[in-house]
């Protein structure tokens, strides 16, 4: 079974039909999250260690991808003008997502994008509402180009170290190189809940010194 599925797995990524499916992916990840793009890019890294597909090919056809996805998460936030995310229900996991992406554009900017790739639902949130905020369109492209390049390189390398590391098995490859994604997405999830808690806590603070005046 698992040299069946190896065999098709090896066809599938020496065709040229790979890198459309990574393009096609990689854009509807932009505005539709359910795709699994990452998954995908991963493994083609994990085969571009044995040669096929090719490794450059599949940074620049991921990033191309994800590039295009933020632009049109971006026109459909300007569109709706804000009422697409006013309208997501409090307490659900959207709706913390567009708040974490408000406060976080506010503190840092465009630099949000590039982070939010790495924050589960955090890309569609933030491209979301950039558009609603009429955020400027250039300085947008700027940073999406930035976090998309990011992004195609650290799932591209992920999968090829995978790939290394078990060439005799691909399979395993895959395994270690989506472990590897899933542990960097946890250690930023960690660090992002510690410093809006330590926030927490110094605007505590500074509200009860504050009364003592």
């Amino acid at each position: 079974m698992s040299d069946a599925i190896l065999q098709f797995a090896h066809e599938l990524m020496s065709s040229w039909w790979i890198y459309l499916a990574l393009w096609g992916f990689a854009a509807l990840d932009g505005f539709f999250p359910a795709v699994p793009s990452e998954t995908l890019v991963v493994t083609a890294g994990v085969f571009a260690a044995s040669g096929e597909p090719n490794l450059y090919a599949v940074i620049v056809v991921a990033a191309l991808g994800a590039f295009l996805g933020d632009h049109v998460s971006y026109l459909l936030g300007r569109g709706a003008g804000g009422r697409l995310l006013d309208r997501m229900r409090p307490g659900t996991k959207r709706h913390a997502a567009v708040l974490w992406a408000r406060q976080a554009l506010a503190e840092r900017g465009g630099l949000v994008l590039v982070v939010a790739r790495y924050v589960p639902g955090g890309r569609t949130a933030v491209t979301l509402t950039m558009g609603s905020v009429r955020y400027p369109l250039r300085k947008f492209s700027a940073f999406a180009a930035l976090a998309a390049v990011s992004w195609g390189i650290y799932c591209s390398l992920v999968g090829y170290i995978g790939g290394k590391a078990f060439e005799d098995n691909p399979l395993k490859g895959v395994v270690l190189g989506i472990g590897l994604a899933l542990a960097v997405t946890l250690i930023v999830e960690v660090v992002r809940h510690r410093l809006k808690k330590r926030r927490q806590g110094q605007v505590e603070v500074e509200l009860v010194e504050a009364g003592r005046r």
